[in-house]
């Protein structure tokens, strides 16, 4: 969910097998330093203290069937990789994601919501928010702020959550699909990049991701929960 290209510099990324409370750590090939899967910067290693932030870009979780319907040209890998291991969809943590135990301890856990639900995550400066994904299916259109900056949340039929500024827009109702409307009867059309006006004037797609309650808890104990 990074942009990986700083100043000229492509940081090719890749999964160390480490933990920090509960949350992959990535490293860069070339170095071997470890960076934070949350934070984009390098933890350990070389880099190290060379002012290295990587530019967070918006993630969105949907069915394939959902995405393949909206980009019917995308290309996707395929699971026959010639290697044994079965990449099928939850062979690996089957077992893992059927429950609410950890794996792993953490510094510690908050029953607001239970340690597996998921929630839409939302940080800007030293202001987090997480807002509950189950809360979203109820509230399609969802308005809220973090920082210094306004959002709303639209969530599509499949449970997809997408995020935009929103500044002095308030949106009313939106048709779950691609089509969005605002206080004053203005109609907004929706793509992966931004909310669209007719007239042209766009609102942007914001940085957010899914998160597991008890991961995004454990690296941000003073986040605000919505649900």
């Amino acid at each position: 969910m990074y942009q990986t290209e700083l100043n000229g510099v492509h940081h090719e990324l890749g999964t160390s097998g480490f933990l920090y409370r509960s949350n992959k750590v990535m490293y860069d090939h070339k170095t071997k330093s470890g960076w934070s899967t949350l934070h984009g910067a390098p933890t350990f290693g070389p880099l190290v203290g060379q002012d290295i932030k990587l530019k967070r870009r918006h993630v969105v979780t949907t069915t394939w069937g959902e995405w393949k319907r909206r980009h019917p040209k995308t290309t996707v890998l395929s699971l026959d990789t010639g290697h044994k291991r079965d990449y099928g969809e939850g062979v690996a943590y089957k077992s893992y994601f059927a429950n609410h135990d950890l794996m792993f301890k953490v510094p510690k856990t908050d029953d607001r919501l239970r340690n597996k639900d998921e929630v839409v995550a939302l940080r800007e400066g030293d202001d987090q928010v997480a807002v509950s994904a189950d809360f979203l299916i109820s509230n399609p259109v969802y308005h809220g702020k973090v920082g210094e900056t306004k959002f709303v949340i639209l969530t599509d039929k499949s449970g997809a959550n997408r995020v935009y500024k929103s500044g002095d827009v308030s949106f009313t109702s939106w048709d779950q699909n691609d089509s969005a409307v605002d206080s004053n009867n203005q109609k907004w059309t929706l793509s992966e990049k931004a909310l669209t006006q007719p007239s042209g004037q766009k609102l942007e797609r914001m940085a957010a991701h899914r998160a597991f309650w008890f991961g995004w808890y454990a690296q941000f104990p003073k986040t605000r929960l919505v649900k």
